[in-house]
């Protein structure tokens, strides 16, 4: 017989700690004593989860939670942007988000040590065309996905970290963990809903053109995808190194580095100049970060003019972001004087540079 009066409803508490033993018995004790470095365990405000799906945040009230942690790790989620900004809309500004990935990284060196060497490249020469090339081509993505679900994708570092800046977060600590990298994130504004993120082989990037104009410039791509959301992080994390490139850039990728070192990622940035917004000689188009580490005055002699396929730095060979900016500086002068004469001199030294000097790009 049921009882004649119900038990009261408790609330159950949501706090890091009192899931302790299912954190520990799902991450285990290194995952958790890192996430309670980053957030009082005793906190009345966590939501602990281990889910694959939206749904189970689309149902909490938005402004419940102020730490949200995710167990299952984010290779697994078959729409991870569309999870992030749903995290996102779900805490306040200043909230943390900590989940885990599986990189690229981390599979690789997992693979190759899994068989024998000899085999294990012969293998991972097929994984590697399964995994990362075909789901980047647009013919080929939509196959890829049918026989997959979006189970087990396959995501870098920079990708995992540059979803999370363009769906409003900021990383502010990682560390990897048995085959996982867990990340600590917080939320710094709302996400960006970027429709066209440059995920294929051929990306078109954001650049400051004459007038201050925004211009997209069509280059092969050399980084991992999501990775322009990352400058500053990567400017922060490293500062500049010499040629004005950002120092140690993991968002580099392994054929991007073979692409840069003979310009091969540029050559699609022959479009831009039979469109016009690009000349043959001329400073180098900035992305809105990188634009504004220079002065305001070289900032405006800038926009007065198209920039370049061939930048003056191939012509001075400068080191440092200072020099960099001092030739520029330099050119931009002598071509508000003589334009034909400028470029046409910038260009031979280029070109001496180039073929007898080996000068490359990073």
């Amino acid at each position: 017989a049921l009882p004649d009066t119900e038990a009261p409803f408790v609330m159950p508490v949501f706090t890091l700690n009192a899931f302790r033993e299912q954190v520990i018995e799902e991450a285990g004790i290194l995952p958790y004593e890192f996430m309670c470095s980053h957030v009082d365990s005793a906190h009345n405000r966590t939501l602990v989860m281990s889910t694959t799906t939206r749904f189970n945040l689309d149902i909490m009230p938005a402004g419940m939670f102020t730490v949200m942690i995710n167990l299952k790790k984010i290779n697994d989620i078959q729409r991870v942007n569309k999870f992030f900004e749903t995290v996102n809309k779900k805490i306040p500004v200043g909230g943390i988000f900590i989940d885990c990935v599986e990189t690229n990284e981390i599979k690789k060196n997992r693979f190759l040590s899994y068989y024998w060497p000899g085999l294990n490249y012969f293998l991972y020469f097929f994984y590697y065309i399964f995994r990362r090339v075909i789901p980047k081509l647009p013919l080929l993505k939509n196959f890829y996905f049918f026989f997959t679900n979006g189970y087990d994708r396959s995501v870098s570092m920079a990708e995992a970290f540059g979803r999370l800046y363009s769906c409003g977060f900021e990383v502010i600590d990682h560390t990897q963990i048995g085959d996982l990298l867990y990340f600590v994130s917080r939320k710094i504004t709302e996400p960006s809903y970027d429709s066209s993120p440059t995920y294929g082989p051929l990306v078109s990037l954001r650049r400051v053109g004459k007038n201050g104009k925004i211009i997209y410039v069509y280059k092969l791509r050399t980084m991992h995808p999501y990775a322009e959301y990352l400058q500053a992080y990567v400017h922060k994390l490293n500062n500049l190194d010499q040629g004005g490139k950002f120092k140690n850039d993991f968002r580099v990728s392994t054929a991007g580095r073979f692409f840069r070192k003979f310009w091969l990622d540029e050559l699609p940035m022959i479009f831009n100049l039979l469109k016009g917004d690009l000349k043959l000689v001329g400073v180098r188009p900035l992305s809105k970060h990188y634009f504004s580490l220079y002065t305001e005055e070289l900032q405006k002699k800038r926009t007065r003019c198209k920039p370049g396929l061939i930048p003056p730095y191939y012509a001075d060979m400068p080191d440092t972001l200072e020099e960099i900016m001092q030739s520029e500086d330099r050119y931009l002068d002598e071509y508000a004087k003589h334009p034909l004469k400028t470029d046409w001199n910038y260009f031979w030294k280029a070109f001496r540079n180039i073929v007898f000097r080996k000068a490359r790009s990073k």
